[in-house]
C-alpha cells in the first residue's frame, strides 16, 4: 500500500506536490545544541560523532514520501547513478521546495559530476533555508574553489568553520591577507 501511495505522489503535478509537503521537522534547538557541543569539543575525535548527528537532523525529511525520495536519491548517488539521483532530487524539490537537504543533495550530485555552476544556486538555496547547514556551507566553499573564486570560497569556508571548528575542510583555510600567522 505504501508503494502505491508513493507512486501516486510521483505522478501528481508539481504544484499539487508542493502544496502537500508539510514543513520539515524542527530540529533547530537540537542543531544549535549540537553545534555548541562541537564548538566546545577539545578534540576532533570528540566532535566527529556530533558532526555526524547533524546529518541525522538535516536528512530527516518532512514526511514519509519525501524521506523515500531523499533515500532513493542518496542510494542512486552512492552507486554513481547521478542521472537517477538528480531526477529523484528534482522530484523531491518539486514536492518539498522548502526542504534544504533536497537542494544540498542535488548540489552534491552536481559537484560530483564537476558541474560547479549548477551546484552553486542549490547551495545558496539550501543555506538560505538553513543558514547553519555546515555541509552546505563547506560544499559552497569547495564549489567556489572549483570555479576559481577563491576569495568567496574562503568566506564560505570561514562561515562553516565558525560553526564547526573541527570541519575536515578547515585545512583549506588561508590566512587573510595582511595578517601575521
Amino acid at each position: 500500500m505504501k508503494s502505491l501511495a508513493f507512486a501516486a505522489l510521483l505522478l501528481t503535478a508539481p504544484s499539487a506536490l508542493a502544496a502537500a509537503c508539510p514543513a520539515a521537522p524542527d530540529h533547530s534547538k537540537a542543531i544549535a545544541d549540537t553545534l555548541a557541543a562541537i564548538q566546545s569539543a577539545e578534540r576532533e575525535m570528540d566532535a566527529r560523532p556530533l558532526s555526524n548527528r547533524l546529518w541525522e537532523y538535516w536528512t530527516d525529511a518532512p514526511d514519509e514520501a519525501a524521506q523515500e525520495l531523499l533515500d532513493a536519491a542518496m542510494r542512486a548517488r552512492e552507486s554513481y547513478d547521478y542521472l537517477r539521483a538528480r531526477d529523484t532530487l528534482d522530484r523531491l524539490i518539486a514536492y518539498c521546495p522548502d526542504y534544504a537537504e533536497g537542494y544540498n543533495q542535488r548540489a552534491f550530485v552536481a559537484f560530483l559530476t564537476g558541474d560547479f555552476t549548477a551546484a552553486l544556486p542549490d547551495l545558496d538555496r539550501a543555506i538560505a533555508l538553513n543558514p547553519t547547514h555546515v555541509g552546505a556551507l563547506s560544499g559552497k566553499a569547495l564549489t567556489l574553489m572549483g570555479l576559481g573564486r577563491d576569495a568567496e570560497a574562503q568566506e564560505a569556508l570561514r562561515a562553516a568553520v565558525t560553526l564547526n571548528p573541527w570541519l575536515s575542510e578547515r585545512h583549506l583555510l588561508k590566512e587573510p591577507a595582511g595578517e601575521d600567522i
